[in-house]
């Protein structure tokens, strides 16, 4: 197969025998490091990537993805609730009141998140219904034997209260009666646990104690629904609806969105991805001065051959181009087998779920690995790009390379 010129000396040069046996050990190690660098950047995208989207499945399926408040109360969800399921894109709409307290049982106390919601409804925008793992969501609305109201716990915290469905547990909040001293004294009120539900993410799943609308009325003393929850057909619409909920219905109702209400887990999570990634990319740019150490070792050893294909005709521009070839061949091999194993460790590490992290830190049990399309072809086109450029230097010294010069003391 006949194949041009320039290429023919470029692999010639490139995988030399006996007395440059070094430039080909050179040559084999900038390949590997160009390789290591790339599939460097690949895991470290695809870690980041995947944490980035596990978390925020994890954080849309616990909660709503819009949640619209009115200045001058809610009195009626329903139809409020109807209102906003005109809007386009809403698929579900569900009334809640939020508030805190303290939970207590078998000589244990903790911290809790009070939700209320309507049992009807919670499933259109959460995926509380098929989280449940013990008792029924539709008990919230019916008192058990004991005429006890029911709540539904967290797995993790019904784990640490060491109590199972049927269980009884005590709830105090900030709304009690007065002490003889005019301060509030929380009262404690019963409640039967009858359900248990696991969300996947560990702060809802730690923390959350929900009830109906009834009792969380009772509990936490208010009168009417704090807010309405919204769920969309596209999430990455969310923001726009939250905008439109204000534009359609008026100033009177305040809508923020999944986005804004993480802004701070998901800014975190951004700059962590594109830290690591400049970091890891560093390792690119050694492997890109080894191409240059490379090729400049190779101008010095065949400065005479050099010197002999110019005097024979060849212009300065092939010799620019041999030289060229040969710094895009140890970056195209290089990229090429760092690109393969870095997708192959990712899918073989996310499939196993090899890397386990704190549930209480990151939400999630593993390091999920996702390669995207996108941030694929930028590290093996960058990685490309990088070793041209690192070309370009000693290509242009070895085509100024004076014949005369270099042929004078052969």
């Amino acid at each position: 197969m006949n194949i041009p010129f320039e290429l023919h000396i470029a692999l010639r040069y490139l995988f030399a025998k006996r007395k440059q046996a070094l430039i080909s050990l050179i040559s084999f190690i900038s390949i590997i490091g160009v390789g290591v660098g790339v599939m460097a950047v690949i895991i470290a995208l695809a870690v980041m990537t995947g944490l980035q989207q596990e978390v925020r499945d994890r954080l849309v399926g616990a909660s709503a993805h819009v949640n619209v408040a009115k200045r001058t109360g809610i009195v009626d969800y329903q139809a409020e609730a109807d209102r906003l399921r005109r809007i386009p894109h809403v698929v579900g709409a569900a009334p809640a009141i939020f508030g805190q307290g303290i939970i207590a049982a078998s000589g244990a106390e903790l911290p809790m998140q009070i939700k209320g919601i309507d049992p009807a409804l919670e499933p259109d925008v959460t995926q509380i219904a098929g989280a449940m793992k013990s008792g029924s969501l539709a008990s919230l609305n019916s008192p058990g034997p004991d005429e006890l109201q029911g709540i539904l716990l967290g797995s993790d915290l019904a784990v640490r209260l060491g109590v199972a469905v049927g269980d009884q547990v005590s709830v105090v909040t900030m709304a009690g009666i007065g002490s003889p001293f005019g301060q509030l004294r929380g009262l404690p009120r019963r409640l039967r646990v009858a359900g248990i539900f696991n969300l996947g993410f560990f702060e809802v799943d730690s923390t959350f104690g929900m009830v109906s609308l009834r009792t969380a009325k009772r509990l936490l003393a208010v009168d009417t629904v704090e807010q309405i929850q919204l769920r969309v057909d596209n999430i990455y619409l969310a923001p726009q609806i939250a905008d439109t909920v204000t534009a359609t219905l008026g100033d009177d109702y305040v809508a923020e969105d999944w986005g804004d209400m993480n802004k701070s887990l998901y800014s975190a999570l951004r700059l962590e991805k594109i830290a690591v990634s400049l970091a890891i990319g560093l390792i690119v740019m050694v492997a890109a001065l080894n191409i240059v150490a490379t090729l400049i070792l190779l101008v010095m050893e065949k400065h005479r051959d050099i010197a002999i294909l110019k005097t024979m005709g060849t212009s300065a521009g092939s010799v620019t181009v041999i030289f060229i070839l040969q710094g895009l061949i140890i970056g195209l091999v290089g990229t090429t087998a760092g690109a393969t194993l870095g997708y192959v460790a990712c899918t073989l590490l996310d499939r196993y779920k090899v890397i386990r992290v704190p549930v209480d830190v990151y939400q999630i049990s593993y390091l999920p690995f996702t390669v995207l399309p996108r941030d694929f072809a930028f590290v093996v086109g960058a990685a490309l790009v990088i070793c041209f450029v690192a070309t370009i230097y000693p290509s242009r010294q070895a085509a100024r390379l004076d014949p005369t010069q270099a042929l004078r003391y052969e």
